[in-house]
């Protein structure tokens, strides 16, 4: 193929700041307002080849996969990619001793191969809108909270019927900006799903709990599945009659490569932030909340891992339980060095002197506004004293031995017994016989056994006495501090740790034997005081989300001219920014880009986490890379400064003209604090470079099928950005 190299030079003075980050996750339908510097930074997109709902457009290639990620469609026959982390939950699920996906890898040589699984939803968004009047109806300014939460929640459940037409939709209305704002979000959701491709665990989560949130980074995070559609192109429940979908839209893989200072983009549905959140919310993260979660998981861990050593099928039964545990173990160890290091509670209490400063000159502001700093300030002096017991009942009771989640879960059965309600016991029956071997494929009892005398010792340990369920007290009491002997009798009499109780129970169930179980009767004791202190701490609540409301419309009317972006929370957002690299410290610079060499320098055979499979060290010595080389190097993943968080993994990163260039997957250490306090000197996202992704699918799985139905793009839309003093230089290839 014959090059031609057209350079053009534009000297533009005072862009100097031109590639630094831009703060922000953008709502699309408003993104007009942010392209004109996107297209200074590169972009060759319009704002409706972004975001549009007449035309087929980047968004409709973006789906909610699963309950927390997002995923992107890549071929014309409904293929879809995303994270490893974010399949692994599905690839376990399917995994058994004899195929291990999880262990080995899959790949479907063709469709037939594909396999279903079971629960797993793709939400593509199909519109979305400001209801804020039609939210905000009938509120008025002297409605106290609880009153106006109350008036929102009707608007809002209306709202949400009329657009769901029956059924037809899944529609979802979200404030944003702390409630002074309200958006609907329409979805149409695909249920059957079936997984294509997935590279072994070696590959998928090459560094593991070790290089998680860390740069440099060597993995391979990524996953295939294909979205199915009945004959019509309509959601349909699994069926061996149902087809591809047909995407409206899907993204060109581009295999060029990136270079420093390129315009990139990512589309995605990241979780959740607190850039708006209070000095006072800080110093709460900070002394008490981060390292209580922190201190209970990593006792959740030390006992998972424990069981998981000794055992290579409870390894395969914890694995997805043991990942998602550890996640956000690391993630808020991370987020309290980095919001001590870079004194965010100090710049928190900056901002809020000068919005009082601003209130102090501004009469009528003040008469708005005036409230917001001191209800926060009350609110989080209350709550402060039930910090602890509100993080040990989510982590060490709700979401601690499963014993007692699985015991909550009969609740409904239990109501329907006492009622003598036949028809309601019946359903209650049938359903919990459905999920009877969902539960115990992946649970083993002493693990679980161990999980509750740990989780209730340290429960009775750090949290204040009359802030205790009493039921917990008496046990103490009754076994004289002795968890394990307190384990052992749970674990004895009650039906819920035994796959063959339930079922007989379930059998026969009855009223009292249900009422007496031991590990009925703790769950019930726990959400029974969980209850008490919600009634203890409402008003708190309802004062801090006032607060936060006011405060945020204040600093919107003090900075008329900024264009604000509201915290994330699950919905669709664009972020957009550059490939770049960065000082995380003195004398430290770490490379935009790793390459395979890198697996190869960390490989080690005696560490599950840094384990090389003998295929891909042979396809390293020979360099046998493809096409997707660069040079005589493979690289493997690569840093943007986008503003992104969890949800955002599986997303796409995109070039300027709206290309697959890679995948977002993880942040980098030095800016865990980045969910508070964006920080654009130390803000980036790690990547797994498309390139890499290609070679695993192409050479180490042989899955040509899968390149084959894909657009692929060997050419690059821009080489360089980058600023050269005060000058920009962009260069630019045509390829004939």
């Amino acid at each position: 193929m014959k090059k031609t190299l057209i350079v053009l030079f534009a000297m533009i003075i005072g862009l100097g700041s031109s590639l630094r980050a831009d703060e922000g996750m953008w709502i699309p339908l408003l993104i007009n307002k942010n392209v004109a510097e996107m297209q200074r930074l590169g972009l060759k997109l319009s704002a409706e080849d972004i975001y549009s709902i007449n035309n087929s457009s980047l968004k409709d290639a973006i789906v909610i996969f699963g309950g927390g990620c997002t995923g992107e469609i890549i071929s014309p026959e409904g293929l879809l990619l995303t994270n490893h982390h974010c399949g692994f939950g599905s690839i376990q699920k399917v995994s058994t001793e004899v195929d291990n996906y999880l262990d080995d890898g899959f790949w479907a040589t063709n469709k037939k191969e594909e396999i279903p699984i079971e629960g797993l939803t793709v939400k593509f968004l199909a519109s979305m809108s400001d209801i804020t009047d039609a939210a905000l109806q009938n509120v008025t300014d002297d409605m106290d909270e609880a009153a106006r939460n109350d008036t929102i929640r009707k608007n809002l459940k209306a709202i949400e019927k009329t657009a769901s037409e029956d059924g037809k939709y899944s529609a979802v209305a979200k404030p944003i900006f702390g409630g002074n704002n309200y958006y609907l979000y329409v979805y149409e959701v695909f249920t059957d799903i079936r997984l294509v491709g997935a590279p072994p665990v070696s590959i998928g989560k090459f560094g593991a709990d070790t290089d998680n949130w860390m740069w440099p980074r060597h993995t391979g995070d990524f996953s295939m599945f294909r979205v199915y559609t009945d004959a019509d192109g309509k959601p349909s429940p699994y069926s061996e009659d149902n087809v591809p979908m047909k995407p409206k839209h899907y993204l060109p893989v581009n295999i060029a490569g990136i270079q420093p200072g390129d315009f990139s983009m990512i589309f995605g549905n990241p979780g959740g932030t607190e850039r708006y959140l209070s000095s006072y919310g800080v110093d709460l993260a900070v002394n008490t909340s981060n390292m209580t979660i922190v201190k209970i998981r990593e006792e959740k861990l030390r006992i998972m891992k424990e069981g998981m050593d000794a055992d290579d099928k409870v390894r395969l039964q914890y694995a997805s339980k043991y990942a998602r545990t550890a996640n956000y173990w690391k993630y808020f160890i991370g987020q309290t060095k980095g919001l001590k290091r870079l004194k965010v509670k100090e710049k928190k209490e900056m901002e809020e002197a000068a919005f009082t400063d601003w209130l102090n000159s501004n009469p009528s502001a003040k008469a708005k506004y005036g409230d917001a700093i001191p209800l926060t300030a009350d609110a989080y002096e209350t709550l402060e004293g039930f910090t602890l017991a509100r993080w040990y009942f989510i982590e060490a009771a709700y979401r601690g031995p499963e014993i007692l989640g699985y015991a909550a879960k009969f609740k409904g059965l239990a109501k329907a017994l006492e009622d003598k309600d036949e028809e309601k016991t019946e359903q209650s029956i049938g359903h919990l016989m459905n999920g009877v071997g969902k539960h115990f494929k992946d649970y083993n009892v002493t693990i679980d056994r161990n999980l509750f005398a740990s989780m209730m010792k340290m429960y009775h340990e750090n949290v204040p006495l009359d802030q205790q369920p009493v039921y917990l007290l008496e046990m103490d009491k009754k076994f004289k501090g002795d968890y394990d002997k307190y384990a052992d009798h749970v674990f004895e009499k009650s039906i819920f740790g035994d796959k063959t109780k339930v079922e007989e129970f379930l059998d026969k169930p009855k009223q009292k034997k249900l009422e007496k179980d031991p590990a009925y009767v703790a769950v019930n004791a726990f959400f029974k005081q969980w209850g008490v202190l919600k009634g203890q701490t409402n008003e708190a609540y309802e004062n801090l989300d006032k607060g936060h409301r006011l405060y945020i419309a204040g600093l919107r009317e003090m900075n008329p001219d900024k264009n604000f972006y509201p915290d994330a929370n699950f919905t669709m957002r664009l972020t957009y920014g550059t490939v770049q690299d960065y000082y995380p410290a003195d004398a430290i610079h770490f490379e935009y880009f790793t390459t395979m060499d890198g697996i190869m320098q960390k490989e080690d055979p005696d560490n599950w986490e840094f384990i090389v499979p003998e295929k891909l060290k042979e396809l390293y010595e020979a360099k046998d890379f493809g096409p997707y080389a660069d040079g005589d190097k493979m690289p493997v993943c690569f840093l943007t400064n986008h503003d992104i968080t969890g949800g955002n993994s599986g997303s796409p990163v995109v070039n300027a003209k709206g290309e697959l260039i890679g995948l977002a997957f993880d942040g980098n250490w030095e800016a865990m604090s980045g969910d508070i306090a964006f920080e654009p000197e130390l803000q980036r996202t790690i990547n797994v470079d498309i390139r890499y992704v290609m070679f695993i699918i192409d050479k180490f799985a042989g899955a040509s099928n899968l390149i084959e139905e894909m657009t692929i793009i060997k050419e690059r839309p821009v080489i360089k950005s980058k600023v050269i003093g005060t000058a920009k230089v962009e260069m630019e290839v045509i390829v004939e």
